[in-house]
């Protein structure tokens, strides 16, 4: 077994109250895997075939309509799960599609050995389930904020939950107008269209790279909405 691998997977929220007994089993059967930035790890509507857990680096989970357009579904970082509900379905299909964000460190157990670890394992089983009841109550907010409110309230609240700097002049930045219409399920000319709108309200300021928040309290009545 591989220290470096244990050490790793005593990282995951998911496995911080299994015995090390389970633990070291885990480890015995776990794969260490590196992706590159952009990288797809797996693709909506493929066999399952593993389990991930992130150790290094940033991922997004996404489902992609006919269309083409993409709706986030959670972003995963160090110490995050995916792909743990499939083995348990009789289609074991992937859900969605993980594409690494930066550079990525995964461990990869396969089906087989999971759905064997948890059958010997109740402590892991019981994680399992608690993780499950976390995705349900994140899914449940998802589709509430998507089927109940505006493109505009989604798009301020968004704005609102990831703006940085002084109270004065809250500074956005990094996010591509595609980034954030995939995030609030919308498509890029939406969201370029509405912080037009919120601009010319005076509501924000378009600057190259950034998006500077004027008026946190008219942002914070749209996402009301």
């Amino acid at each position: 077994m591989d220290e470096r691998t244990l050490q790793a997977l005593r990282r995951v929220p998911l496995f911080s109250a299994l015995p090390e007994r389970a633990l070291s089993r885990l480890a015995e059967v776990a794969v260490r895997c590196a992706c590159a930035p952009g990288e797809t790890v797996i693709l909506e509507g493929e066999p399952c075939q593993y389990v991930y857990f992130v150790a290094e680096g940033q991922a997004r989970a996404v489902r992609t309509a006919p269309d083409g357009r993409e709706q986030v579904l959670a972003w995963l970082r160090p110490g995050n799960a995916f792909n743990t509900v499939p083995p348990f379905l009789p289609r074991k299909v992937n859900h969605a599609t993980v594409q690494a964000v930066t550079p990525l460190v995964l461990y990869a157990i396969s089906v087989p050995d999971f759905l064997r670890l948890v059958g010997e394992y109740p402590e892991l089983a019981r994680a399992l389930l608690e993780d499950f009841a976390r995705r349900l109550d994140h899914l449940t907010a998802l589709v509430e904020d998507l089927s109940l409110r505006t493109v505009r309230g989604r798009l301020a609240r968004f704005l609102l939950e990831h703006a940085e700097g002084g109270r004065e002049s809250t500074v956005i930045h990094r996010w591509t107008q595609e980034e954030i219409a995939a995030q609030i399920g919308t498509v890029r000319e939406v969201v370029a269209r509405t912080l037009r709108a919120f601009a010319d309200a005076g509501l924000l300021r378009m600057e190259r790279h950034r998006i500077v928040l004027l008026d946190r309290a008219g942002l914070e009545a749209e996402a009301r909405k």
